[in-house]
């Protein structure tokens, strides 16, 4: 039995609950054996602060071997850090799934472990080589210290766990990982070279052989058993010259065990045979400017490879039978930086039904002629597979080599250091950042892309500063080149400062009150403040460098700033004197950033290099306060624009502090950022959204929102507007709860105000886009006002752009398609990579095909000259013998997954086969919008000969297309869920009215708040919801400062009397309080409750006398008899969850510190056992399978270790455990994992009993898992292990109640919806709301 059972249940963690668990009445917390009540732990906080978005970094362009593959991942490095994509196999798209950074210097390359792909190595510029497994994201090993900077490494191929690794000229190191020769070894050869080395391969066949690339263009080869050849196979052009062409490419041949593809950066490309040492065939490109700094073998296609031009992007592909390309393509403007070809692509499995002896019989050695059969190019048809392209501007990309598309673009990511970020000041969703890589980027936060980048390189930037207003123009300050301005529109420098010489402007600010004037401080001492045109107004000389200033947001003429004498000054540009008007000393080391209050007259504070940031009053002459907690010195402070004490700080200890200034407590600490935090910045107009850069190279996106509970409930609960909004006094004083005091919030209370009539849905959808983050809550209000019917003129520019209302879809989408038509190349901006007239056309084509204007797209074909697609469509308006005929022909391309067939099925009216093809490939956009088009009858649609004529076929159509359209609209839903997006899943529910279920993915995203405003504003449709969020919400607001809160939330809710009394049996305190909640939520006093509980116990009346009783001052009278309720229920053969949830969930709610006495010990052991195995039937109802294992698990270990006498035995949970496993793993099996054993009969039976008692859930749309916001971004260096699955925590934490065990969020949530006692088996009820 023991090991059946381990079998069953062993998945969790176990030996973890047990160490909880131990004893069964000593609790770990140390409740005393007396009956004096136990004190209760501090209940952990949650972490405050939510990361809602990552911008991730480019791809650098300085080190050869800066991206890798390896199965379905891949990698590519930025400076510091290492970023991992996963292919997500359900969408067939490649998803960020971590970012590894150990590394403090530049990376110089990676590799991955050919024999396991969960394993990769990296070197680095600080001599360090480590060991990653991707799997569990951690490192394995760590060489530090290697004898020079590792510049090139590589995994031995055939030799286990070896890594080789080479500096500039050798020797070669090799390093065992593991096992009994583990250690550091010299290759015996291969060392006194006399050349740097450019990059080496190890032969992946052939055991031991190794080339060399050298700087002067030669090679070196090496192999077990032969003589050595070093500095061979220079290209001819250079025998007998000093001249240096370095290897910039090197590929062994994968068919030979000789051949080997050279690349020299000026005499191009070369087959060379390693044997004979002979050349056999050098390549030439079409024009002699163009140069390789890449090569790829593509594994599918013997003989074919690929290479990147370095000028611009250019791709090519080659035979080695041929010596010029057989194809180029051109990607994108900026030239290749690295290339590597995923052996096995996305979804190939279909590839094989193609004629298989085609281009079989080549292999780079054998002649190259093509089989008569075949014309010239058909013999070289373009191979099957993906290539990873990294650019010289840091675009990392995959693109399909068959298909002709990327299945995945990052264009522009900075590559280094960013080192400051800032909303433009009329606009919210840009944010512009100022990187080490000497470019500007401007980026769209909805959509997380950059928009526009600074021409040219500017050297290291440092700080930038926008335009005030409407202007579009960014300073900018850098290391070495002085300042300049940048007219975004332009696209252009308009102005340089060049003052300061070659010192470094550390901080440039534009005036917001005067537009006119710009203020940079240098390292030169000087802070000079001139007009945007040049003219010098003052130079305020300091004793050292200065490092930052900041005008105030009061005074148009005061300006701070921080020196690296370790002081704050403050000037006054009024007066002619070029002294401060205030010095302020107290920093023990120097001053960096100065940043003046925007709410509070005279305030501002300084970070510094002696890691505290101080606040100071410039009316007093004082400091009046200190703030220490960061262990190295401090960069970025913000100050909140409507809570007057908030602060946040960055700094080098790479954290993010977020202080109250009134007694100078620290929030929130956020451990993200795998390196130096320099800015932070949010925009008035979105407070509560914070966006920080860092030397990672990352930008990440937060929301504070939680920081001001219960500012949000307040407003749902329509408090009045003094517990909302107040003036800077009141919001300063100590222990008040946060209030609003700024600009924005003021703007919303006067538009409400002017307001006639109803103006509370106004105030909640204002107040809803004002506190949520970017990504959906603005679009979701839009989606909103359309269904209430609001007049489509009032819909914002920018509604088209997100997810629209579908009977807006097709119209927009029209209007799109002849935009595209007639826009001239002359008006198109130009943006980023403005695509040609032809490809406008042809989307133009596209459009109008998905909408079903056949004729349109026939005639757009043909100005593009596709006359055959367009011939083939042509019929589509008639003739059926032609439809037959393309249906069979469509079967065939979809068997080939070859996008030609869409153009057949849709001029077939296969709309079905269509819409499948696209959501089989992750298209789901497309997918929608042809299943909406033919639900308006867009479609010419087949139909079958019918004798019942034609009328009551279209019925039938209309209602099969809109099954369609929902089942479509259901899958990008849930697309955008798994990413971490549930507003977007809310709104593609929205755009078909399919209410409940928006609703449902706002609660399963934890989006509570907007859950119950949008509910609240849609009214009836969405009733039953929002009463479940108030519930959750209520639950949120059960704590010490907030009870009366909760029961005002509760009273939303009709029939409420059983909610207000979980809330008042919950709340502690004395007789006296209690009986002020009880008359607030019209129940009776406590005496009168323990007559009526007393009488309803005598006439056997359970419900109600428990409920009375856990009223009263002695609630634990209410134990027995509902345990013994449930014992009894569940031992009966017919029992069913609804017969016993609601006694369970009332008895959960009585007081902790009654539930916690010592004589209540085996009753309450018995509850958390019954609780325990109920909550996991309620996890199989809701579907939330990452728990339910651990539920079993939890109770099967009460069971063991306390003592008690339920009517439930362990073999029956670990049983039943294995059936649902068993049943559940059958369903859920996707295509490609291995056959598992189907379940036994007996396992059928156990499984459908389970069944029968947990019938259907009542709430639609409310099964499968939770998955709140930002689940899906990758953490840095705050890596915790769940204690309830025993692996890394992917999202956001929850910390237990002892302060140390973490669960991930996401499981909490859960685990709190079907069982509100705590894992660790405490009896303290969990509240991760």
């Amino acid at each position: 039995m023991q090991r059946a059972q381990h079998q069953g249940l062993g998945r969790t963690h176990s030996a973890y609950l047990r160490h909880h668990m131990h004893g069964s009445h000593s609790l770990h917390l140390g409740c005393c054996r007396s009956s004096s009540p136990p004190t209760l732990p501090i209940l952990a906080k949650m972490a405050q602060v939510k990361q809602v978005g990552l911008l991730a970094a480019g791809c650098q362009p300085w080190n050869k071997d800066v991206c890798a593959a390896s199965g379905d991942r891949f990698a590519y490095c930025a400076t510091l850090a290492i970023y991992i994509y996963q292919l997500d196999h359900r969408y067939n798209e490649f998803k960020l799934r971590a970012i590894m950074s150990e590394h403090k210097k530049t990376i110089t390359a990676i590799s991955w472990c050919p024999h396991n792909h969960d394993v990769f190595a990296s070197a680095s510029a600080d001599n360090l080589v480590i060991i990653w497994n991707v799997a569990e994201q951690k490192v394995v090993a760590k060489l530090d210290s290697t004898k020079g900077i590792p510049a090139s490494l590589s995994w031995c191929w055939n030799a286990g766990d070896s890594v080789a690794f080479v500096s500039h000229r050798g020797p070669l190191y090799i390093w065992t990982i593991s096992g009994p020769d583990g250690g550091i070894t010299v290759h015996k050869d291969a060392h006194s070279f006399l050349s740097d080395i450019c990059l080496f391969r190890w032969h992946p066949q052939k055991k031991g052989k190794v080339v060399f690339g050298h700087t002067d263009g030669s090679l070196s080869i090496f192999q077990p058993g032969s003589k050595s050849q070093k500095h061979v196979l220079r290209p001819e052009s250079l025998e007998g010259t000093d001249e240096e062409d370095p290897v910039t490419a090197l590929e062994w041949d994968p068919l030979s065990t000789d051949y080997l593809l050279v690349a020299n950066l000026h005499n191009g490309i070369r087959l060379v045979d390693s044997e004979s040492l002979s050349c056999i065939t050098v390549f030439n490109f079409p024009s002699a400017a163009a140069s390789v700094q890449c090569l790829a073998w593509v594994h599918g296609a013997p003989g074919m490879f690929i290479t990147g031009d370095s000028q611009v992007g250019v791709l090519r592909i080659w035979n080695v039978s041929r010596t010029t390309p057989l194809d180029n393509f051109k990607l994108k403007k900026t030239g290749f930086h690295g290339l590597h070809v995923l052996s096995s692509p996305p979804k190939s499995k279909s590839f094989s039904s193609q004629s298989p002896n085609k281009n079989h019989h080549m292999s780079s050695t054998s002649e190259a002629i093509p089989p008569p059969t075949l014309t010239q190019n058909q013999a070289f048809s373009l191979p099957p597979g993906h290539a990873v392209c990294c650019f010289m501007d840091g675009g990392v990309g995959l693109y399909d080599m068959g298909a002709k598309k990327w299945d995945f673009l990052r264009d522009l990511g900075h590559v280094e250091t960013i080192f400051d970020c800032k909303f433009k000041p009329d606009n919210p969703d840009l944010l512009a950042t100022a990187s080490f890589d000497g470019t500007i980027k401007v980026w769209d936060i909805n959509t997380l892309t950059a928009v526009y980048t600074s021409p040219g390189n500017e050297g290291v930037i440092y700080s930038l500063s926008w335009a005030p207003g409407d202007l579009n123009c960014i300073a900018g300050g850098t290391s070495r080149n002085g300042g300049f301005i940048w007219d975004i529109s332009r696209g252009k420098m308009i102005t340089r400062f060049s003052e300061h010489g070659k010192s470094g402007i550390f901080c440039i600010a534009w005036s917001h009150k005067d537009s006119k004037r710009i203020a940079t401080c240098s390292g030169d001492g000087f802070c000079i403040i001139r007009t945007i045109d040049g003219k010098v107004l003052h130079k305020y000389k300091h004793p050292a460098a200065v490092f930052g200033c900041d005008w105030s947001q009061n005074n148009k003429d005061m300006i701070a700033t921080g020196c690296e004498d370790r002081n704050v000054r403050v000037y006054y540009l009024a007066t002619s004197s070029d002294q401060p008007l205030k010095v302020f000393s107290g920093h023990t080391a120097k001053v960096f950033h100065v940043r003046w209050s925007p709410l509070r007259e005279g305030i501002l504070c300084s970070g510094s290099d002696d890691g505290t940031v101080r606040i100071w009053d410039y009316t007093q002459d004082a400091c009046i306060n200190v703030l220490s907690g960061h262990t190295a010195p401090v960069r970025g402070l913000l100050w909140n624009t409507e809570i007057p004490y908030l602060l946040i700080s960055g700094s080098w200890d790479y954290t993010i502090k977020v202080w109250d200034t009134r007694d100078g407590t620290c929030l929130d600490t956020v451990y993200d950022h795998g390196a130096d935090v320099y800015g932070l910045t949010c925009h008035p107009s979105r407070p509560f959204t914070m966006a920080s850069c860092s030397r990672d190279s990352t930008v990440r996106l937060w929301s504070l929102t939680p920081l001001i509970n219960p500012l949000q409930i307040n407003i749902l609960a329509d408090r009045p507007w003094d517990e909302i909004i107040g003036n800077t006094d009141r919001g300063v004083e100590t222990g008040a709860s946060p209030l609003l005091c700024g600009k924005v919030s003021r703007d919303i209370k006067q538009e409400v105000d002017k307001l006639s009539g109803n103006s509370r849905e106004r105030k909640l959808r204002w107040f809803s886009e004002c506190l949520s983050p970017p990504g959906g809550s603005k679009n979701l209000w839009d989606l909103v006002a359309v269904i209430k019917g609001q007049d489509d003129s009032l819909l914002p520019q920018n509604y088209c752009k997100g997810i629209m209302h579908m009977k807006h879809l097709i119209r927009f989408k029209m209007s799109k398609a002849q935009e595209l038509t007639t826009v001239k190349m002359s008006k198109f901006g130009g943006g980023i990579g403005a695509p040609s007239k032809e490809e406008r056309l042809k989307e133009a084509a596209e459009i109008h095909l998905r909408l079903g204007q056949i004729q349109r797209y026939c005639e757009l074909m043909v100005e593009l000259g596709e006359w055959d697609k367009a011939l083939s469509v042509a019929p589509g308006v008639s003739m059926r013998y032609w439809k037959k005929l393309m249906q069979r022909r469509a079967d065939q391309l979809i068997q080939e997954e070859n996008n030609d067939v869409i153009p057949y099925c849709i001029a077939t009216g296969d709309v079905k086969k269509l819409v499948k093809f696209y959501t089989s490939r992750g298209q789901l956009q497309e997918a929608l919008l042809v299943a909406q088009a033919a639900w308006e009858g867009n479609m010419q649609t087949s139909q079958p000969s019918t004798s019942n004529g034609t009328a009551h076929f279209e019925g039938n159509n209309m209602e099969d297309y809109n099954e369609l359209l929902h089942e479509v609209s259901k899958e990008l839903s849930e697309w955008y869920f798994q990413n971490g997006c549930a507003v977007q899943a809310a709104c593609c529910h929205l755009a078909i009215e399919d209410i409940e279920l928006a609703m449902a993915y706002l609660i399963r995203g934890n989006e509570l708040e907007l859950a119950v405003s949008m509910g609240t504003v849609l009214g009836e449709c969405a009733a039953q919801a929002t009463h479940y969020a108030l519930e959750l919400l209520a639950r949120k607001c059960m704590t010490v400062t907030t009870w009366d809160l909760a029961a005002e939330l509760l009273m939303m809710i009709p029939n409420n009397e059983l909610h207000l009394v979980k809330l008042c049996a919950f709340c502690p305190g004395g007789t006296a309080e209690i009986n002020d909640l009880h008359e607030k939520c019209s129940l009776p006093g406590v005496e009168e409750c323990i007559q009526l509980a007393q009488a309803a116990e005598t006439e056997g009346n359970t419900f109600e006398s428990i409920k009375y009783y856990l009223l009263t001052i002695e609630p634990e009278k209410a134990l027995p008899i509902g345990i013994h309720y449930v014992k009894e229920q569940i031992s009966s053969s017919s029992w069913t969850l609804d017969s016993v949830c609601p006694f369970l969930d009332l008895l959960s709610y009585i007081r902790t510190e009654r539930l916690l006495l010592h004589k209540c010990s085996e009753l309450r052991n018995e509850l958390l056992i019954l609780y325990g195995y109920i909550g996991a039937l309620l996890a199989i109802r809701r579907q939330y399978t990452s728990i339910v294992p651990a539920l079993y698990e939890y109770t099967s270990q009460l069971l063991k270790r306390r003592e008690v006498c339920v009517p439930l035995k362990i073999e029956q949970l670990s049983e039943e455990l294995d059936a649902w496993r068993a049943c559940t793993r059958s369903l859920n099996k996707s295509a490609e994992e291995l056959p598992c054993t189907p379940p036994s009969k007996l396992q059928q039976e156990v499984y459908a009993t389970l069944l029968s008692r947990i019938k259907e859930e009542p709430l639609k749309g409310m099964e499968g898992p939770d998955y709140v916001t930002g689940s899906n971004l990758p953490s840095h260096s705050d890596v915790h292990i769940s204690c309830l699955t025993g692996l890394r925590i992917q999202g956001p934490v929850f910390f237990l109640e002892d302060g140390k065990s973490a669960i991930s969020l996401n499981d909490a949530l859960m685990w709190a919806k079907v069982n509100p006692f705590s894992p660790l088996g405490t009896g303290i009820r969990l509240n991760p709301f």
